[in-house]
């Protein structure tokens, strides 16, 4: 890869960084939000459910409306309206200016990471397409390693607001990055609006939305309760929960990576399988060893590894089933990851409020990637089914 190249992955890789620091940041400031919009912390938690309605809302959306327009120039247009809409979360005084905000800012995520996808693949050379795209989602994970905290610490010791403007500052760099290093493309679309939805009619599609849905839905069922798993039944100090979040966050950047590659081993859905797999074994050690302050430590870098190991593949997965919109596609693909997050941290809550514990969080977890696993398998059959039926109409028409 090229010097330009590899100029316009990092542009891709600072947008990343940006976006992840903006949909985890809030979750370390809920109190300090709480407390100076005057609102119970419940109440602060619509502030993640409003942005994450915002990336499923506004990923097929904007995808698809913008696809008459050259990818570089979509991608820039996406990073000024993130960076506006986050900037002016800083400035919000009240619990609706801040909902408004919110889902405003979440719109173009799926649309960035979806867009930028088909963009990093393209920018790669021939089979490294998967090492590509996990460079561009190496700037989310990065981002729960040191954009995350820092944001936390300035939200937690002076004012929540400047975690915003530090949100939106890293967006003026990567709207600067992105202006300068992504080198001119085509359109976005290479069908058109209509043709592009298209793409829906195929069974192929549904099933792996499903899969992102239900099988990344087990890491979100384990993260989403992750600090009172830490506090409430390890043992440890409110102050460990950032440093196990860091631990988190390190996984992740090195499962993202390693991700890639299996999916240059394997087929993508085999690698999806194979680290949906470990993510249900990782699961089960959890919920049995929970209590062992030393032992969650290690399990939650080695499930932030696994669950992010799944990232990639899938992303290339669907760009590949879904030819001829692959952009919109792949931006599908971003909003089931957040219907991922909403489901697991659901579905992992009703255990739990019928009294069963925080450990029983990773059960669900398990259970859900289990699921991903099924689904995953299915869609291998009915490809193969698929083609074999193809081939056979191709054989009788000859």
């Amino acid at each position: 890869m090229d010097k330009s190249n590899k100029k316009a992955l990092l542009a891709l890789g600072v947008g990343g960084f940006g976006i992840g620091m903006t949909e985890f940041v809030i979750m370390g400031i809920l109190p300090d939000v709480a407390g100076s919009l005057q609102i119970s912390i419940p109440q602060a938690g619509h502030f993640i459910s409003a942005y994450a309605l915002g990336v499923v809302v506004g990923a097929p959306t904007l995808t698809a409306l913008s696809g008459k327009w050259p990818a570089h120039k979509v991608l820039l247009y996406l990073m000024i309206w993130f960076t506006v809409f986050n900037t002016l979360s800083a400035f919000s005084t009240s619990y609706t200016s801040l909902m408004i905000a919110r889902f405003l800012s979440g719109l173009p995520h799926g649309a960035f990471f979806g867009i930028g996808a088909v963009v990093a693949g393209k920018l790669a050379k021939e089979g490294k397409a998967a090492q590509a795209i996990a460079t561009m989602f190496a700037g989310l994970t990065i981002a729960n390693v040191i954009g995350v905290p820092i944001g936390t610490y300035l939200g937690h010791h002076y004012n929540w607001n400047l975690s915003f403007l530090l949100v939106g500052f890293v967006g003026i760099i990567a709207m600067i990055s992105i202006y300068f290093w992504i080198p001119k493309m085509e359109k976005s679309s290479s069908e058109g609006f209509l043709k592009d939805l298209k793409v829906f009619k195929r069974v192929e599609i549904w099933l792996l939305i499903l899969l992102t849905t239900v099988g990344t839905g087990g890491f979100f069922a384990w993260y989403s309760y992750i600090a009172p798993l830490l506090t409430n039944v390890s043992g440890h100090s409110q102050n460990m929960v950032s440093y196990a979040m860091i631990l988190a966050g390190l996984g992740m950047v090195f499962g993202n990576f390693i991700g890639a590659k299996m999916a240059e081993i394997f087929s993508p859905l085999k690698a999806v399988i194979i680290s949906l797999s470990l993510m249900v074994m990782v699961l089960l050690i959890n919920f049995l060893v929970a209590a062992n302050p030393v032992a969650i430590l290690i399990l939650t870098f080695i499930i932030g590894i696994v669950s992010f190991m799944v990232g990639t593949p899938i992303q290339l997965a669907i760009i590949r089933a879904s030819k001829g919109s692959e952009m919109l596609g792949s931006s599908m693909n971003q909003s089931a990851f957040n219907m991922g997050n909403a489901s697991g941290a659901f579905f992992a809550g009703l255990p739990i409020a019928m009294g069963f514990g925080f450990t029983s969080a990773s059960l669900v977890g398990a259970l859900m990637a289990g699921t991903g696993i099924a689904i995953a398998v299915i869609i291998i059959v009915f490809s193969k089914s698929r083609t074999v039926n193809t081939r056979r109409k191709m054989a009788y028409n000859s």
